[in-house]
């Protein structure tokens, strides 16, 4: 078991006894939906189900993934059926979190901002399959041999298919200087990321771009000459009805009791409470999950023909559309013959998200922490389809666990490297434990004297033994680790 100082032991108690005390400070439903919400905060499960496992409840698993506060709100038929927080929204005021607890929306901001992009093409002010450089008048793109003469498209932008550099950002601390976004795309000082470029050349696949859509809020401010975060206000969130959601940055509501504070896996909190976004198309969405449910409910009714609030049937279907495999306009979709999810995951420093619709069943469901660790988010979520019953979503993995020797697990215990990163392996009573990024330990199960896998990463592992039976390495999804000490 991990060790925490008695501070740290000290909050995960405060946190514990929000969690029992958080029906008395929050919205009471039905006794058919409060039955409904006991279930989900009772059958939490993972990837994988061995032989040995029973469902885990939310407390014991913010517990055990050091979150500080989580917030979950259900759409069923096309409406929310209950919003809910948990835990504290910040530890050092002892603050709860409430369904009205704002959280950093991280990458979710693409979706909300292909809504917006989408709707510049539906009033004819763009053309989705245009240059990009027929809009940008700010700035413009630097085409070089990469792009192989080829145009980045406002599609492509939104789709990740335009073969651009910078996967996301790392935020700037209160009080730097922050970057324009022209000093942001030219990688220049006081800007904290490289030049977003051509990594390949446009439409050779999906590569996740933090920097493409950064271009599209370019070209958003451009088109319209407004702010981007006026835009978005008057034109997506406000006829969505998320009146309590902001792509300012840094945020200018004078509130700030309904601001999380962000929290490191190791549950310390993030210097300054929490990272400012300039980068607002791609990363600066502050929002809650009863107002992304709002989101989701204009997506299904649009997408069905019974809402044009804000984009018509036709340019939802479109933005629904995948460009490439399942990347579509500021989403990603995930399409059987019983279902079609729409979906979106985000990590800010200090918080991590999810949310997920889908447009035949009218389910939906939103899960925001203020920690770095998500694992917490897919366990919920699996909770919610199990218990809404939701087809082809949640279908986990079964394992056989089986007992190795101390003596034999000690053999494992080592520092393995692959392309210049390091993980660990240690022994830790009976147990073996692997650290996938510094400080944080988590279990190792076997299903043969080589193969393993751990919860928190659903991945193919195996350890590399040779014909002396000494471990030289390990191997995931095809990458090999070798043993260094």
């Amino acid at each position: 078991m991990k060790h925490h100082s008695l501070h740290t032991l000290s909050v995960f108690f405060l946190v514990l006894f929000t969690i029992g005390c958080q029906n008395t400070t929050q919205p009471q439903y039905s006794p058919e939906t409060e039955e409904r919400i006991k279930q989900v905060e009772n059958n939490l499960g993972d990837w994988v189900r061995t032989q040995k496992d029973t469902t885990w409840n939310l407390e014991e698993r913010m517990k055990h993934h050091h979150i500080m506060g989580v917030s979950i709100a259900v759409v069923h038929d096309g409406k929310i059926d209950w919003a809910r927080g948990y835990g504290l929204a910040d530890v050092s005021e002892k603050r709860p979190v409430t369904e009205k607890t704002l959280f950093q929306a991280a990458s979710i901001s693409k979706s909300l901002n292909g809504v917006g992009v989408m709707k510049l093409a539906q009033d004819k002010k763009l053309d989705l399959n245009a240059d990009i450089n027929q809009y940008l008048t700010t700035w413009k793109f630097p085409y070089d041999t990469v792009s192989k003469n080829k145009p980045v498209t406002v599609a492509a932008l939104l789709s990740h298919t335009a073969g651009l550099t910078i996967h996301g950002f790392p935020g700037y601390a209160r009080g730097d200087s922050l970057a324009t976004l022209q000093q942001i795309l030219d990688g220049q000082k006081p800007a904290n990321t490289e030049a977003v470029r051509s990594f390949t050349e446009p439409g050779a696949g999906v590569v996740y771009s933090g920097g493409g859509v950064t271009i599209s809020q370019l070209i958003v401010m451009d088109v319209t000459q407004q702010p981007y975060d006026e835009f978005m206000q008057k034109n997506v969130l406000d006829p969505m009805g998320m009146t309590g959601s902001f792509f300012t940055q840094p945020p200018a509501r004078s509130d700030s009791s309904l601001l999380a504070t962000g929290y490191k896996a190791d549950g310390t909190p993030i210097a300054g409470k929490y990272h400012i976004y300039p980068e607002q198309a791609a990363a600066g969405l502050w929002t809650n999950p009863s107002d992304l449910c709002k989101y989701i409910i204009e997506t299904i009714l649009s997408y069905n023909g019974k809402s044009d609030r804000v984009l018509t049937p036709e340019f939802t279907k479109l933005r629904l559309t995948p460009v490439m495999q399942d990347a579509a306009a500021g989403v990603f979709v995930d399409r059987k013959d019983s279902s079609f999810y729409f979906s979106h995951g985000g990590a800010n420093e200090g918080f991590t998200c999810y949310y997920v619709g889908d447009v035949i069943s009218g389910n939906g469901m939103v899960i925001m922490t203020n920690s770095d660790n998500g694992s917490l988010s897919s366990e919920v979520a699996n909770s919610v389809a199990t218990v809404y019953g939701w087809k082809d979503y949640y279908q986990p993995v079964m394992k056989t666990v089986i007992d190795i020797s101390e003596a034999d697990l000690s053999k494992y215990v080592g520092k393995y490297e692959a392309e210049g990163q390091v993980t660990n392996f240690k022994m830790e009573g009976k147990n073996l434990l692997v650290s996938p990024y510094p400080d944080f330990w988590v279990n190792v199960y076997f299903t043969s004297d080589t193969d393993f896998f751990v919860r928190e990463f659903n991945g193919d592992l195996k350890f590399i033994i040779d014909a002396e039976g000494i471990v030289t390495g390990f191997s995931m999804n095809g990458m090999l680790y070798r043993k260094i000490g």
